[in-house]
């Protein structure tokens, strides 16, 4: 195809911004809800057969294993894809297909070494993360079979992002959803007809993950802003470089769930065992929060993902009005989920457990608890994230990094270990409003210092401009 750039993605710097903002984030939700889908059914599917809540936590143990693998992926997905993007709007799109290729490389290397790593230390893994004598032997069955198609659910997530940025968001979701029809249509087969248990939610998640997979590859085919080449894939280490920076807020908000999920597992079991709720039913109560709370920001994620070719091209082409217009539409939509998340699980905390399966009186309430504590804040946690990925869009790695840390590193964790000292169980549960609270104060302090500095440079653009070249936006 073309080294160049070309101009099918002019339209950034001149449609209307509401309108290509549908455009973009719909499909971006939709591909991210499906991605999440694929362990949130197999639960759904587990928690309702005769494994019941300990196969909920089989499965919850196991999943932060699956989002170091996202976390990855999705760091040369959307470092690569913001990448491009700030190339289209600055005409310079001749290291396109190198950046592509590189990533499709580094993907597939990493996702082999992870699968060989969580191969050899399975047990240990599986016990750091949680699992009891009562859980073990599933969790290991389940992740087993999910390593040997690492590479395949990790170049999906990778290759997503790259399709959404060259213009084919609808393309994206197309392929993820196919996967996750397959996953949900074989998952009732394979567990209750089959009576394949938890090894047959896992084939059923792998065999989807494999067909999103295929037509994501064929797309590279007919790909529009770039063509893939043999030596696309040779990394050029300089642009691959740029691409990851760009992405690590990305992989730090990944691996930040990981590492809540790590702490929360550890502690909910330790302190679990001092009260009446015993180890399994706050790490399986905790695995189904992960996944709502995982629903909710996907969908902020999909929404400023969504917004990221507009906002990088923009930003790139120095269209600095257009930028913050964006913005607001960005934060208006993110407000707006995390308000309307906020009341769901405040208000009807029992009927989205109730979702996942049935349990005890003692095991509700503590899941009410924990969806009511936990939660409380999420609007909040919205923001932080939404400002995150914000910045990686512009071209703002530190900032985004940042904005990433301070929540779920800077904040949570060590409130999480503090608390628990003098509210036992339930301090681990306030920990998630409190960091909220901080982090979003930050948030808002580096999104203002941000654009005043915006303002001032839209403000020398228009002074160096001949008075008959300045254009409203």
């Amino acid at each position: 195809m073309r080294d160049n750039v070309t101009t099918d993605n002019a339209y950034l710097g001149e449609g209307r911004i509401s309108r290509l903002l549908f455009k973009f984030s719909v499909p971006c939700i939709v591909s991210l809800l499906i991605s999440a889908l694929y362990n949130l059914v197999d639960q759904i599917f587990i928690g309702n057969s005769e494994l019941g809540y300990l196969g909920n936590a089989a499965t919850g143990v196991v999943f932060p294993v699956l989002i170091v693998t996202q976390a990855f992926a999705w760091c040369f997905g959307d470092g690569t894809a913001a990448y491009i993007s700030l190339c289209q709007g600055r005409r310079d799109g001749a290291s396109a297909h190198k950046c592509v290729g590189g990533a499709i490389t580094a993907t597939l290397a990493i996702s082999a070494a992870l699968a060989a790593l969580f191969g050899i230390f399975k047990k240990p893994v599986l016990s750091i993360l949680g699992a009891s004598d009562q859980t073990m032997g599933m969790a290991a069955d389940y992740m087993v079979i999910l390593l040997y198609f690492f590479p395949a659910y990790m170049l999906t997530n990778m290759l997503s992002s790259v399709i959404r940025a060259d213009g084919s968001p609808a393309y994206s979701m197309a392929a993820t959803s196919a996967g996750a029809v397959v996953n949900i249509i074989l998952d009732p087969i394979f567990i209750f007809a089959l009576k394949m248990g938890i090894e047959g939610a896992a084939w059923a998640t792998v065999i989807g993950q494999t067909i999103s997979f295929l037509l994501c590859a064929a797309y590279f085919f007919r790909s529009k802003t770039f063509r893939l080449k043999l030596k696309s894939f040779l990394p050029d280490f300089r642009i691959l470089f740029n691409a990851v920076k760009l992405g690590s807020s990305t992989f730090i908000t990944q691996t930040a769930i990981v590492v809540i999920a790590l702490a929360c597992n550890v502690l909910l079991a330790f302190y679990g065992k001092q009260s009446v709720y015993g180890p399994d039913i706050p790490i399986s109560v905790i695995s189904i929060e992960t996944k709502v709370f995982t629903i909710i920001i996907n969908i902020v994620v999909g929404i400023v993902l969504g917004g990221q070719p507009i906002l990088g091209f923009n930003y790139g082409a120095a269209k600095y009005g257009r930028v913050k217009e964006t913005y607001k539409k960005i934060l208006t939509a993110t407000l707006a989920v995390g308000i309307v998340s906020t009341l769901a699980v405040e208000l009807f905390p029992r009927a989205v457990i109730s979702v996942f399966g049935a349990g005890d009186e003692l095991y509700f309430e503590f899941a009410e608890k924990t969806f009511r504590i936990f939660l409380s804040m999420v609007t909040l946690t919205c923001f932080v994230k939404m400002t995150s990925i914000f910045f990686q869009a512009v071209g703002q790695p530190v900032k985004a990094a940042a904005a990433s840390l301070i929540r779920d590193l800077v904040c949570f964790v060590p409130l999480a270990f503090i608390l628990p000292e003098f509210m036992g169980i339930d301090g681990v549960l306030y920990a998630a409003p409190i960091a909220d609270v901080i982090a979003a104060a930050i948030a808002v302090t580096l999104s203002v210092i941000f654009f005043k500095k915006l303002n001032r440079q839209e403000k020398e653009l228009l002074n160096k401009q001949p008075a008959g070249d300045i254009r409203p936006e």
